[in-house]
Formats: C-alpha cells, structure tokens, sequence
C-alpha cells in the first residue's frame, strides 16, 4: 500500500525559516489556517506564494505513490534577434489542451500574430466556466508559471493572452472581502507568485497600473521596470468564428491606424448616460472633458438623457451601464463598431459565460430565476462581440462600483496611443477580482513607436541565471522573508532554484550544499537538501537530516510530517512514524494534507476506522484535492465502508482522470467489484 502527499510545506506559522513573519504573511495566517497552494513544497516555507521555489521547481509536482514525483523536461529556446518590445515577443498565448475551441482559436492567433513557439503556452485543465481554486493553481497557475520560469521569460513577456475553453472564474466566497475571481485577474499576479511575495486572496489587490485620478499625460507604456504584473486578456466569444473575426479585426488597426483616413481612425466615442447622476454619470462627463481635452471633441456623443444610445455609425468606443439601465435591456445596441473598436458597461456578470443564449432571451432584472441566463439576468459581453467590437471588459460576478472600468481612463487612454491591454489596465482599479478583458492586446489604431528592448528588460544575472529585473526582485523578497539566510547566501539559494528547474540536479546541490555553508543553520535549506536525498534514493541520509532538523527547530512541520512518512513507508516503521505524525497535526489541525499523512499512517499500522475519521476532515478541508481523496477511498474499502471508497473513487478521478492509470486504482477497482456496496452519505463537496 502506499503513502499519501508528504514533500509538502504544512503552514506558514509553523514554517521552517527563522525570524519574524511579514505582516502580509500574518493577514493571511489569520485568516487561513491552512495554506490555499498547498502543492508547494514550500521552499525556504516563506508562504505558499512561494510554490514555484519549493524544491520542487520541475515540470511537474506529482504526489504519486506518497512520494513527490519530479517530472523535468528542459528545454531551452533560442533567443530571437533584437527587436523593438511591445511586439509579439511580449505575448503569449495560452492553449486549454483539452479544448478543441482553445486548440483552433489559440493557434489562429499565433500564427497571425507572429508568436515566437517559446511563447504558445499549454496546458490541461477544465473547460467549463468554473474552477475549484485548488484545481486552478495545480492546472493553469502553476503549469504556467512552470513554462514562463523554463523559457526565461519573466521579464519578456507583458501580455497573457487565454483563449475561450479556459474557465473563466474561480470558485469562492462573495463579497468584498470574498476569494471568488476571475481566472484572468488572478493571473495578472503570476509575476508576483513567481518573485515569491505573499498575496492575500481574500478581497482585491490594487492594480499598480491604474492611472486613477492622474491626467492621461502621466500614463507610461506598460513594463517590467516598473510594476510586477502581467496584463490578461483572452479571445473569447459566443463562437469560435466570432472569436477568430474579433482576432482579424485586431489587425486592422495595425494597418489602418496610422492613416488619417483609416475606418479606426474615424470612429465615435459613445458615452451613453442613464440621467441618474450616480458614479457611471459622472465618469462619462469625465471621459468627454477628457477627449475634449486631448482635442478629439468631434468624436464624443454623450447622450445625457435617460434615452438610450442606439445606431451610431462608425463607433471607436461605447459605454453604457448596461442591463441595469431599463432603456438597455436589449441584446444588440444597433453600434456599427470599426475594427479597433472598444467597449465596457458599469454592470457585473456580464462576463459571466459566452455560452450563447437562446435567441429568444432577453437580460432582465425580474427576480424570477427562470428568466435568467447561466445564474443572472444581465447583459453579456459576448452580444458586443458578435455585433463586432474588438475589445471588450466584463465582471465574472459582483465587482461592486470599487471595480468598474473607468471610462474616463479608457478611452482618453486609448487614443493617446496606449494598446488595447494597457488601455484597460490603466482603467481597471482592482486585480484579483472580477475583471475580464477580450481582445488582442497589441491591439492599437493610434499607436505610438514601440519601446526596444534594452528599454523593457535587463540582461541575464550572472550570479542566479535569471533575467535582471526578476533576479533583482526574487532576491529581495528571498532575504527579507528569510532572515536566517545571509546576503551572500541569496544569490545561491536562487541559482539553486534556476538550476534545479533546468534539471541540472547536479549542479543545484551544488550551490545548495555551497549555500548552506554559508548558512550552515538555515532550516529551509537543510529541509530542501533533504528532499533532493529523498529524490535521488538517499532515504537514510534524507531520514538523519529531517532528524537534525528536528533538533534545531522541533516544531518544524515540514519535517515533521516527510520524516513521518519515510520512517512508515520506506523503512516499514509506521509505529515510530505515527507520534511524529500526530505532533504535525497537533502544530496543523486544519492541514488536509497534515491530517491525510496521519490518516495513512493508521491506516498502514491497520487501525482503518480511525483512519477513516482522519481522512474524512482531510477531504472536508480540501475537498479539491484528488490525491486526498484517492486515499480515502482506499481507506474507506478498508474499513469495509466500500460505498464510500467508491463514491470518493469517482470524485478523486473526476478532479483528476490521470490517476486512472495508478495500480491503487486497479486494485480499487477488484475490490469494489467484489463486494455489495452499501448506501452511505455523499462525499464532501466544495461549498
């Protein structure tokens, strides 16, 4: 029988560094016992922010067979020659594998665009609206983080771009203070997720790009040399045809925009009014003072009557408050949107789906649910795309006026010059909220001269192997969160890091075990050291170091719980392991992985009742996580419980059907065909 997930960083509090917590680092604490990315490692256990520095810093993190499988495929792609940034160099685009809508449209893009292959990204997850959080950082955050990191592409890259079959949200709490979010705007703090810096999921996190209340002259092109961010936008639509037209219309601009005479070059601005002198009101005189301002007065229609705006030809820009203005609630605004066109309502869910609703439907504000579409009445973004705009924001579910698209930053912003991206960022507020915005973000009828290179990033550091400005941050974040590593230490630490993610596994312990010299009692290291032993076969050696990590610091969970494990699966000690065990969980009761270690171990020392009890709260506290719940079908069929062992069965294959192939599952299988199930409670399912 095997063990469940061990290489793992258990909690922040109880974590294997030394010295003093950030004061984010406590925010999160005490709000989350438990870590959200648990998939960590937890490298230097800084926070679980910090998952792509755990040790495990491959292709893969794989808890296969209770130890941390390490898949690494290296590949490094030759740099192109030098050109000017803000081009198809600083965009990738992102393909959903398990999307045929993805593959086509993705693929479209890329090849019209120009993308570099290093910058087409791919990877295997859900293609329904919705994610589980656990699933979404295992399945999109971390393979993408995974493919930046082995590209070298930090810094290079500004734009993401996701493609219709990647979800849109994630699952969460509602409310300003609540963890739901659109996949796009979680995204954005990739670059920070890489650097390492704790991030709060509850509520939002302030776009350090918004330009605010700042006049437009003030705006600067997008780049790593000033915020660490990437800037998320998708094509998607209602179909794949409108999807891949709002992808041609995008090149227009490109070639028109510079033409007095070109289509975008024309358009109106429409600012369409509700007469109610709420917030949306204000921002649209905002915006039409602001264009006047910058001598584009003959393109504003502000229609300040409660009539709606309808059948303007040749519109560059529209703004409405969408279903929530009665005079609205209609599925096409009559607009004759030229190619570059942009577009945004102060309205949430309207980014809700792109499913396409019936014909005959209609956004409403009736309370009756059945008149409703995919759990709301509102407008949706997808019917401005099929009526031809070419960008396009939208909220996933309620933003609140804290997150509407400032029309009064967007359009000024636009015609200044800035991309499509950099036009909506500089008018978004919030990050890691509801926002979503489609269209190509190289989009730009009015664009200035890009930026070069040498403009946008640093060259490679030397002394860690990464690109300039990511060093420079990683490394700051690295000292300040550990203060038992000292300075010249740091640049070892990460090139530890870089190397390892290469597959240079002899060269990483190199500088590891050169580090640690240095830092001779630097728990995270000791902890890091540890796992490289237990991956390359050195399980005593990896056993004396957990050891004497123990002795240095004896609350260390991390250790805790990975010496529990060798001590119950490779050396056949599990009742020597089980007080380890329950002294992890004692330090992390609210730990679904703490708690599934402990649960195996009495499963293994055959008290599978209780096993059970302790594999059932595991599942309750991460109920996302495959891998938990494997364990607990196999646990159940042990205690006789074979309705619950199959029932957690089809959940675990559901969340992931790669476990399929496991011999526990096969083996599963036999058992619960030979037995009667019995009727028995659901499994627990996220709320």
């Amino acid at each position: 029988m095997h063990s469940p997930t061990k290489a793992i960083a258990i909690l922040r509090a109880l974590a294997a560094r030394g010295g003093s917590r950030s004061q984010a680092a406590s925010q999160r604490e005490s709000a989350a016992e438990t870590p959200r990315h648990r998939e960590s490692l937890g490298f230097l256990s800084v926070s679980e922010s910090l998952w792509p520095y755990s040790l495990c810093l491959a292709a893969r993190v794989d808890f296969h067979h209770g130890l941390l499988a390490v898949t690494c495929l290296t590949f490094w792609l030759a740099l192109a020659a030098v050109v000017h940034g803000q081009s198809a160099e600083n965009v990738a685009v992102v393909i959903n594998d398990n999307s045929a809508d993805s593959q086509r449209i993705a693929e479209h893009y890329a090849r019209t665009r120009g993308l570099p292959q290093s910058n087409v990204l791919r990877i295997q997850t859900s293609s329904e609206d919705a994610i589980e959080r656990d699933t979404y950082v295992r399945t999109i955050e971390q393979p993408l983080g995974l493919a930046i990191r082995r590209a070298g592409l930090q810094d290079r890259l500004l734009y993401l771009v996701l493609t219709k079959g990647v979800p849109l949200r994630i699952v969460g709490t509602t409310g300003v203070n609540g963890t739901l979010a659109s996949v796009d705007s979680e995204l954005t703090l990739l670059y920070r997720r890489l650097v390492g810096q704790p991030i709060l999921l509850q509520g939002k996190i302030d776009n350090p790009y918004y330009l605010g209340v700042r006049e437009i002259g003030e705006a600067r092109p997008f780049s790593h040399r000033e915020h660490d961010i990437y800037l998320v936008t998708r094509i998607d639509a209602f179909t794949v045809d409108q999807a891949l037209a709002l992808i041609d219309r995008a090149q227009s601009p490109a070639m028109e925009g510079r033409a007095k005479e070109g289509r975008a070059m024309e358009g109106r601005i429409v600012l369409d009014q509700r007469g109610a002198a709420g917030s949306g009101d204000k921002w649209l005189e905002q915006a039409a003072r602001r264009l006047a301002d910058q001598g584009q007065q003959s393109r504003v229609v502000l229609e300040t009557t409660a009539k709606p705006a309808r059948d303007e030809k040749a519109v560059l820009g529209y703004y409405s408050s969408g279903a929530s203005d009665p005079a609205n609630r209609v599925r096409s605004v009559g607009m004759g949107f030229t190619p570059g066109s942009i577009a945004a309502n102060l309205a949430s869910f309207d980014a809700r789906t792109f499913r396409q609703p019936p014909d005959d439907w209609r956004p409403t504000v009736a309370p009756d649910k059945a008149t409703w579409f995919e759990g709301s009445g509102d407008a949706l973004i997808g019917d401005l795309i099929r009526d031809g705009v070419t960008g396009v924001s939208g909220q996933v579910a309620e933003a609140y006026v804290l997150g509407a698209v400032r029309p009064e930053v967007l359009f000024p912003a636009y015609l200044a010059g800035f991309n499509l991206a950099e036009a909506f960022y500089l008018a978004v507020p919030a990050l890691s909220w509801q926002t979503v915005v489609v269209g190509d973000p190289l989009c730009a009828p009015f664009g200035r001269k890009p930026l070069a290179r040498e403009q946008l990033e640093d060259v490679t550091d030397a002394a860690t192997g990464l690109p300039g400005l990511f060093a420079k941050r990683r490394l700051a974040v690295l000292l300040a969160a550990n203060q038992e590593i000292p300075e010249a230490a740091g640049p070892l630490v990460v090139r530890f890091q870089t190397l390892l993610e290469r597959d240079d596994r002899v060269g990483a312990r190199r500088a590891l075990e050169e580090a640690l010299r240095l830092a001779p009692r630097a728990v995270g290291l000791m902890v890091s050291l540890a796992q490289l032993e237990e991956q390359a076969g050195e399980d005593d050696a990896a056993i004396a170091r957990y050891r004497r990590i123990l002795d240095v610091q004896p609350a260390n969970v991390v250790a805790l719980n990975n010496l529990a494990f060798a001590l119950a699966v490779r050396h056949n000690a599990a009742a020597e392991a089980l007080p380890l065990a329950r002294r992890a969980v004692g330090l992390a009761p609210r730990s679904g992985t703490v708690l599934d270690t402990l649960g195996w171990v009495e499963h293994l020392l055959g008290n599978h009742d209780v096993a059970a009890n302790l594999l059932g709260q595991a599942v309750r506290l991460e109920p996302g996580h495959a891998e938990i719940r494997l364990h607990a079908a196999i646990v159940y069929m042990a205690s006789g419980k074979s309705d619950r062992a199959e029932m957690e069965l089809k959940e675990a294959l559901r969340l992931d059907p790669t476990l399929e192939g496991r011999d526990e599952v096969r083996q599963l299988r036999q058992g619960l065909a030979a037995v009667k199930p019995v009727v028995d409670e659901e499994p627990h399912r996220a709320a």
